[in-house]
């Protein structure tokens, strides 16, 4: 109760804030908040009345969701014809000025497109003081710079930056449009010597940085092949001694009912190599290469998921939502099947026996059993089929996964959507619940130090990071969010008693 309170005034205040961001930008900034109002406010409905103990059905619910989606995609439809309007106002102010300083021959450092080269090349007699400390040679530095133009991105200053430089300036044209021709120049005139990255500065201005190619991901060594072999083998291990748990046997102790385990860890572990498959073949499409899967073993669950890395820059944010999603979907649809398979198959005389007051623990589980298996959750126990633990087991690993931390699918999928300051912020409220909740639940604090110490930087930014990934992207993203809610929460006592889960 006092978790799904603390989401409730989460969400109110992050709809505030949005609000109060969101006003100085005028109708564009309202329609962008109104978006993320709508999508929030059926999840904020659900879990309102879910807090005063008032059920909503699943057809409640979907209606919801496609009224959400429907009023988010016209929304979306009018934020975009404002923006265009903006732009081609802005545009024309822009080309207003140029055309006034040209008449007046003011022109500053403002080169128009013929001069867009060699007005901002240096010369080896009259270096500017801006060069000074680049570490960018001097000849690369007169390329790069002349790439820019009026027509594309004016660039204003150059500041050094890391192993690169920061290139300060007006965006003129479309971001993707525009870091693609820039890209491609720069790629004409040095080869692959140095990576362009469009991205926004600490004033929400896009901005583009150029680094040197040694930047790039680093590529996965030998040592680490192996070290991802060695938990992959841990974690079958840790999903046979999570098997032996259930059936009430350490397998530690007694390993000669080993072959008892077997079928159980099977099936957890497919879940897991279905998982990391998704990410697999959705990188392959856009040509992104991954590190193998760094599994991580637990013995209480079987396994907390896997760590992966991305070996290559990736295009835009679309690219990392799509991948980010593609494994969290994959092992989820996966162990939904196997969760509902395995409550059909559940009879009197099953396998498993649990506790009906288990099925309180997640409001997703709670609410399918209640719907396939009707009144024997009134039973102080419940004959379950071995499917129905391997798919929540499967959904639990898949809903801690999809936490918005770090570099967790849950914390690139935020960040695809919301961007890199929002995924911050959520990484360190994300860990503030995780320490609350371990209070109760070592598991978390577990979880939560395995975050903190491998995973809560930030993904790198995409080579186009200001462009948003598309309304279909933004629904399913928040949609996953939900589910893995659904999953972690609890059910309130008076909602478990009116639905009838538990003796």
């Amino acid at each position: 109760m006092i978790i799904t309170g603390l989401i409730l005034l989460s969400a109110i205040a992050i709809l505030a804030w949005g609000f109060v961001r969101a006003r100085p930008y005028g109708k564009i900034g309202l329609l962008s908040w109104l978006q993320s109002a709508v999508l929030m406010l059926p999840w904020l409905l659900f879990f309102a009345l879910f807090a005063l103990g008032i059920y909503i059905n699943l057809a409640g619910v979907l209606l919801l969701l496609l009224l959400s989606v429907g009023i988010y995609i016209a929304l979306g439809r009018q934020l975009r014809a404002s923006g265009q309007d903006y732009a081609a106002k802005r545009a024309a102010a822009m080309a207003s000025a140029d055309a006034s300083q040209d008449r007046t021959g003011d022109r500053g450092d403002r080169p128009d497109a013929s001069q867009a080269e060699s007005s901002d090349a240096p010369s080896d007699a009259e270096p500017r003081p801006e060069a000074e400390g680049m570490a960018i040679p001097r000849e690369d530095l007169a390329q790069i710079e002349g790439i820019f133009g009026i027509d594309t991105y004016f660039r204003t200053e150059t500041i050094p930056y890391q192993q690169g430089a920061i290139f300060r300036g007006n965006l003129r044209g479309e971001p993707e449009a525009t870091q693609a021709r820039l890209a491609e120049t720069l790629q004409e005139r040095l080869g692959e010597k140095y990576r362009l990255f469009l991205v926004e500065n600490a004033e929400n201005k896009p901005t583009v940085v150029v680094l040197p190619a040694t930047v790039d991901p680093p590529k996965v060594t030998t040592p680490q092949r192996i070290l991802a072999a060695v938990l992959g083998l841990v974690t079958f291990l840790t999903c046979m001694e999570a098997a032996g748990i259930l059936q009430e046997f350490d397998l530690a102790q007694d390993p000669s009912r080993w072959a008892e385990t077997l079928p159980f860890a099977i099936g957890l572990y497919a879940i897991l190599m279905v998982h990391e498959f998704g990410h697999w073949f959705t990188a392959q499409r856009y040509a992104i290469q991954l590190s193998p899967p760094y599994f991580l073993p637990a013995w209480e669950i079987g396994s907390f998921g896997s760590l992966t890395r991305f070996e290559s820059l990736l295009p835009n944010r679309s690219v990392l939502f799509d991948i980010s999603l593609a494994g969290p979907a994959a092992g989820g649809l996966l162990s939904m099947a196997m969760l509902i398979l395995g409550l059909i198959l559940s009879h009197p005389g099953s396998f498993f026996q649990i506790p009906s007051n288990l099925f309180q623990s997640s409001v997703l589980v709670g609410f399918l059993a209640r719907a396939v298996l009707g009144s024997a959750l009134q039973e102080p126990l419940v004959d379950i089929h071995p499917l129905t633990v391997i798919g929540w087991l499967g959904l639990v690993i898949t809903a801690i996964n999809l936490l918005p931390a770090g570099q967790l699918d849950g914390g690139r999928i935020v960040q695809a959507i919301y961007g890199r300051k929002t995924a911050g912020r959520s990484t360190v409220i994300t860990l503030v619940l995780l320490a609350l909740v371990s209070l109760a639940n070592p598991l978390a604090l577990y979880w939560a130090a395995l975050i903190l110490f491998l995973q809560r930087n930030l993904e790198r930014p995409c080579l186009n990071d200001i462009t948003e990934p598309d309304d279909a992207r933004a629904a399913l993203g928040l949609l996953a969010l939900f589910l893995m809610l659904a999953t972690l929460l609890p059910l309130t006592p008076s909602l478990a008693g009116r639905l009838g889960i538990g003796a």
